[in-house]
C-alpha cells in the first residue's frame, strides 16, 4: 500500500469559553484531555480509512495509548513558559488523569473487567522519559522524535498486515497531531489566566 496524500480532517471541540473570566486548571485540563482523546480517535479512523488494519480491540487501545502519550508530551512542551512549573505539572497531571479515566472506561467496555489505569499511566510515564531525550525546535519535535513515535506505533501494529506505518505516521498523521496540539494549547492556556479551584471542605 502506497502512502496516500489525503490528510485527516479534525476540528477541535469546545475550546472557546462561553463566558469570560479565568478558568481553573482542572477546567482547562478537561478540555485538553477531551480533545486529545478526540484527536487520537480521529487519527485512528483516518488510518483505518487509508487501509491500515487494527484487528483486535486490544490492538486499537494499544495504538490509541501511543497516540495519547505523544500528544500529551506535545501539550507539555507547548505549555512550557506559559505557566509556572508548578501549574504546568498540575495541568499535565490533570490531563493524564482525565485520559486515564477515559481509557479505563473504554477498555472495560471493550475488554471486560481488569486493571487498566495503572498500565496506562506507567506507559505515559515511560514515554515521557523517552521523549524528554529528544531535541525540539520550540514545540516542534525533530526528526528523531517523530521517528521514535512512528516506530512505537509500527511496533504495536506489527501483528497485522501493515506496511508503511512509519511513513504514514511521520508524513501524514504526526504533523497534523503537532499542529492540532499547538492550536489546542493556544486556545486553552493562552485564553486567559488560570486559577486554582477552591479548596474542597475536608
Amino acid at each position: 500500500m502506497a502512502i496516500l496524500s489525503s490528510r485527516p480532517s479534525i476540528a477541535l471541540v469546545k475550546t472557546r469559553w462561553r463566558k469570560k473570566g479565568a478558568r481553573t486548571l482542572v477546567e482547562r485540563a478537561g478540555v485538553i484531555g477531551t480533545n486529545v482523546w478526540k484527536i487520537s480517535l480521529e487519527i485512528f479512523k483516518h488510518m483505518e480509512k487509508e487501509g491500515f488494519r487494527f484487528g483486535s480491540d486490544r490492538l486499537v487501545t494499544d495504538v490509541l495509548t501511543e497516540f495519547i502519550a505523544f500528544l500529551v508530551q506535545l501539550a507539555d512542551r507547548a505549555v512550557y513558559g506559559k505557566l509556572s512549573e508548578a501549574e504546568r505539572a498540575a495541568l499535565i497531571g490533570e490531563v493524564a488523569g482525565h485520559l486515564a479515566a477515559t481509557m479505563e472506561n473504554n477498555q472495560r467496555d471493550l475488554l471486560g473487567p481488569g486493571e487498566y489505569r495503572k498500565p496506562f499511566i506507567e506507559l505515559l510515564n515511560a514515554r515521557f522519559g523517552e521523549y524528554a531525550g529528544f531535541a525540539y525546535a520550540g514545540v516542534e519535535p525533530g526528526y528523531p522524535c517523530l521517528r521514535f513515535f512512528a516506530t512505537k506505533v509500527s511496533d504495536v501494529m506489527a501483528s497485522g498486515d501493515n506496511k508503511w506505518v512509519v511513513e504514514q505516521m511521520m508524513d501524514i498523521e504526526a504533523p497534523e497531531m503537532v499542529r492540532l496540539v499547538g492550536k489546542l494549547i493556544e486556545q486553552t492556556v493562552q485564553a486567559g489566566p488560570a486559577v486554582r479551584p477552591h479548596a474542597r471542605p475536608g
